[in-house]
């Protein structure tokens, strides 16, 4: 009896408890009532959320009775908030339409300041990649799209923002990248696996421009980059990818290696829903490339997964997980400018195995509307083994955690504070057996001085320790204010002091490749940086708008690789002083009903080595980047034009050691694109179709020296959503 008054009393809880909540479900479309996929709906003061399905149905589940407020937005529409909602043991309706911009001055991005905040209040620069450029333009990685991007130059797969990067052979970074919140450097030579992340996963990509290191660290000298990946939908959602494209024949007969017709082709299927509390996103893909190039074809399998479990609407728990396979040969330099598609003799058959996988989570809990707590460990697996005359094999592993509080006591004041642990272990031939450790923290307010006026103020210390060298501290400042002059005009500057220790690849690589012998330099001392910004951004019409910037930076102890004239031998090393200055100019407008979008970006940028007072290597002065959309009804037509100009100096040492026959030959870069799409969600088809062509013209260029860049290309990309 006992027993069944206990089990009595159970129930009768478990049908209190169901009874005291309720849930909102609707349906979200454009102002023409096509159903949006991915369209974000978060609830105002919880962690709870969830993303539109294939027929733009959202479903939140399972709310205590309660007043609540949603938000929901996608990048390319007007940011809505609902009104205040009662839930009572009910089930609320709510259906919004959501109206199509080009630009969102309001547009909400977390990468800045590491929370949710207005485009117009952020002091630094900042760039904004749709989901939607990667279905468009067919790319295949998401380095990819960085060369249509301002202020951002692409150095075979190196990135540079700003000119804070030449090319270091893969050799460190200083541009953090991070994949919803968590770094994805290498644990050994601190580079940027790009094909580490799905493409197709994505929601979006967050620019930061300039130093960050009062927040993020080491790596972010030069800026950051934030992949948001997309939120997991309430209803089941599957996605299917299909693409392949072809190479044309080279501009010059005698660059044809091979008879046969050079293709590239990939596979995704993904899916995505909800159960009760759970949510699971998960994918797969497989991708083959026979290349233009001899001697670098790949073939690469990779998985994705990512989990949220919401405990309540004040906790929640996510997990995400990436990782790869891949064999791939490798090109290094062109045998000479008459086989600039072939590679020497001595590097053909040669290839590397890789594997790479990174693993992270997320806890993040709400105490109160003032406080919250984030608190995200990583794994970053990394394996490669490279079959070539080096025959170098390297075996890592990097675990990093981040503990984070966000404190708002008023509704004016935003304090952010934190703490970082890392450590990396490396078992290598090229890099020996090497281990590191850092610990960072940091605080950053953002205050609200007056109601067009907004102050941030971050500091950060960090402490690193590489292998048997001798430790490092480093303290970063950073101020930022933003004004806005009228509801047209925003005004924004900062200032800012950057560090950046060298890596395990600069500080102990030793190896011979293609015959260049790269040497070990462990008297590496850890660059500085100040930088200083200011910017402009008017909105001239609800069509038309423009962003100026200029900056200067000022390095300390650069390091750059070069050559050591007594042997010959490539080394990284610290130059004494380097200096970047520039500014950029953006334009943005929509004219005929916004069926034409156009965007033009410019890029100026004088750096110097200081001490040489010659310029930095493969720095270009000039770039240039130009989009023009058309939107009629289901299809659109797209041209990309982009520019840059012949960079001043490489490495030259390579050539006069002829070490690359012809590898001083370069040009500017001079590449159009051209693009069609057709959406046929409208005719109750589930199906994208995406036809690209690729630098059209076939125009022949390098980004480093012997590497001819990809000629012209069609490709044709089909996306089934169920």
């Amino acid at each position: 009896m006992r027993n069944f008054t206990i089990i009595l009393i159970v129930l009768f809880i478990s049908t209190n408890i169901k009874a005291q909540s309720g849930s909102l479900f609707g349906k979200i479309t454009d102002n023409n009532g096509n159903a949006l996929i991915g369209v974000n709906i978060l609830v105002d003061r919880t962690v709870l959320g969830v993303a539109t399905n294939s027929d733009g149905n959202y479903i939140l589940k399972e709310l205590k009775n309660g007043t609540y407020k949603l938000t929901f937005s996608i990048v390319g529409f007007t940011k809505t908030t609902s009104q205040e909602i009662e839930i009572l043991n009910n089930k609320v309706e709510i259906n919004v339409s959501l109206v199509p911009t080009s630009y969102q001055y309001d547009q909400l991005i977390v990468t800045a300041n590491k929370f949710s905040q207005k485009l117009s209040d952020v002091a630094a620069s900042t760039y904004i990649i749709d989901t939607k450029i990667f279905s468009k333009k067919n790319f295949q990685k998401l380095d990819d799209a960085f060369r249509y991007v301002p202020g951002v130059t692409m150095t075979l797969d190196q990135i540079s923002i700003r000119g804070s990067s030449g090319y270091s052979r893969g050799a460190g970074t200083r541009v953090l990248v991070t994949f919803d919140d968590i770094p994805i450097y290498t644990p050994d030579s601190g580079e940027i696996v790009w094909e580490l992340i799905p493409v197709s996963e994505i929601g979006r990509v967050e620019i930061i421009k300039g130093s960050a290191s009062s927040l993020y660290g080491s790596s972010a000298i030069g800026g950051v980059i934030n992949i948001i990946p997309k939120e997991i939908t309430s209803n089941p959602i599957t996605f299917v990818k299909m693409q392949g494209g072809v190479y044309s024949k080279p501009s010059h007969k005698e660059w044809e290696w091979s008879d046969k017709t050079l293709y590239f082709n990939s596979q995704t299927i993904s899916h995505s829903r909800s159960f009760g509390k759970l949510g699971i996103s998960a994918s797969i893909s497989r991708f083959e490339d026979l290349s233009y190039r001899q001697n670098q074809d790949q073939l690469r399998f990779s998985g994705y997964l990512k989990a949220n479990y919401n405990f309540s609407e004040s906790s929640t728990l996510s997990f995400i997980g990436a990782g790869f396979t891949r064999r791939r040969s490798t090109f290094i330099y062109w045998k000479d400018l008459e086989h600039a598609l072939s590679p020497s003799d001595d590097d053909l058959g040669q290839s590397i195995k890789s594997d790479r996988t990174i693993l992270g989570m997320n806890f993040n809990h709400i105490f109160n509307k003032k406080l919250s707590l984030a608190i995200i460990p990583s794994l970053y697996l990394s394996y490669w083994d490279d079959k070539s005359e080096s025959d170098n094999k390297s075996n890592s592993n990097l675990f990093r955690t981040e503990v984070r509080l966000n404190y708002k006591p008023t509704e004016k004041i935003i304090i952010v504070s934190g703490s970082e642990f890392q450590h990396n272990k490396v078992t290598s031939t090229i890099f020996g057996n090497r281990s590191s450790n850092g610990i960072g923290a940091y605080s950053q307010i953002d205050y609200k001085i007056i109601d067009p006026m907004n102050l941030s103020f971050g500091i950060r210390y960090d402490y690193n320790k590489l292998s048997n060298l001798e430790s490092e501290n480093s303290i970063s400042p950073k101020l930022g204010i933003t004004y806005k002059f009228n509801n047209n005009t925003f005004l924004r500057t900062s200032i800012a002091k950057g560090f950046r220790s060298p890596t395990l690849a600069e500080s102990f690589t030793s190896t011979t490749t293609s015959g260049v012998t790269v040497k070990p330099n462990p008297n590496l001392n850890a660059e500085n940086s100040f930088s200083i910004e200011a910017g402009i951004k008017h909105y001239i019409s609800t069509d038309f708008n423009l962003d100026f910037a200029i900056f200067n930076n000022e390095y300390f102890e650069f390091i750059e690789p070069g050559f050591d004239l007594k042997d010959g031998q490539l080394f990284f090393n610290n130059v004494t002083r380097a200096r970047i200055q520039g500014f950029e100019v953006n334009a943005s407008s929509s004219f005929f009903s916004q069926r034409f979008l156009l965007n033009i970006g410019y890029t100026f940028l004088h750096s110097k080595d200081i001490d040489l007072n010659k310029e930095l290597k493969y720095r270009p002065k000039h770039s240039i980047v130009t989009s023009l959309e058309y939107t009629q009804s289901f299809y659109e037509i797209g041209l990309d034009l982009r520019y840059s100009s012949k960079v001043e100096r490489i490495d030259n040492e390579i050539v006069d050691f002829g070490l690359v026959p012809n590898g001083d030959k370069r040009v500017e870069i001079f590449v159009l694109d051209a693009r069609v799409g057709a959406n046929l969600f409208s005719y109750k088809l589930p199906l994208r179709i995406f036809l690209n062509a690729n630098n059209i013209l076939n125009y022949n260029y390098v980004e480093i020296i012997g590497n001819i860049a990809p000629i012209r290309n069609y490709s044709l990309n089909l996306e089934f959503v169920f």
